[in-house]
């Protein structure tokens, strides 16, 4: 059956964004003195919500707070000057919209962080709706966020695709019953992802669009 909506991740996929996320993990261990963690070891858990990335450090909701709000404070502080369009990704969504499919964005970051994501590269009048974290009960790589969001826009799973880079996206989107995009053009490879088994490999924008028969 033809993808009449597509669903997108943010982080690494629509945005490059990666070094800011990981600046504001390295600052929030070292502001609470904390051991420092390596790049590697936080892109490990990539797409997953910071309460899950923390809970290393402590199960105590007060605790596990600070510690969020000290990343968050570092984030939006260095977001505008740090993050920046994929290229090609802007025009890519602009050729689903104007095709008239349903898009959404299913993300681990919560609504207002998602909101400014897209914002800050003209995006957010092109997503029909925003799934994030703070809107479901089991983030990725539950399939509960990619339901929530075919619930809402009243796309079936057969006709839909969702397209991310990591390996919590690709597990989330098989869970869901929808075709997946593994995208290579963020921080992980082809090996990296190899095992979720992808429906699609991407390794630019525009495979996407020969992907939806747009191209």
């Amino acid at each position: 059956m033809a993808v009449t909506t597509v669903l997108f991740d943010l982080d690494g996929t629509l945005i490059d964004s990666i070094r800011l996320i990981l600046d504001s993990y390295h600052h929030t261990l070292e502001v609470h003195r904390l051991p420092a963690k390596t790049d590697t070891e936080w892109l490990a858990g990539l797409g997953t919500p910071l309460w899950v990335q923390f809970r290393e450090w402590s199960d105590d909701p007060a605790q596990l707070e600070r510690l969020i709000a000290t990343y968050r404070e570092y984030n939006i502080s260095h977001h505008d000057a740090m993050v920046s369009a994929y290229p090609g990704v802007v025009e890519m969504v602009g050729a689903i919209r104007k095709a008239g499919l349903r898009t959404g964005l299913v993300t681990s970051k919560n609504r207002t962080g998602a909101l400014r994501g897209l914002k800050r590269i003209g995006l957010e009048d092109a997503i029909d709706l925003i799934v994030g974290a703070d809107e479901v009960a089991n983030p990725k790589p539950h399939p509960e966020p990619i339901q929530v969001a075919l619930e809402k826009l009243a796309g079936m799973p057969e006709q839909a695709i969702y397209v991310g880079d990591s390996v919590h996206d690709m597990v989330s989107g098989r869970a869901a019953g929808v075709a997946t995009g593994a995208v290579l053009w963020g921080p992980f490879t082809r090996e990296d992802l190899v095992e979720t088994e992808p429906t699609h490999w991407l390794e630019r924008p525009t495979d996407l669009l020969r992907v939806l028969g747009l191209q």
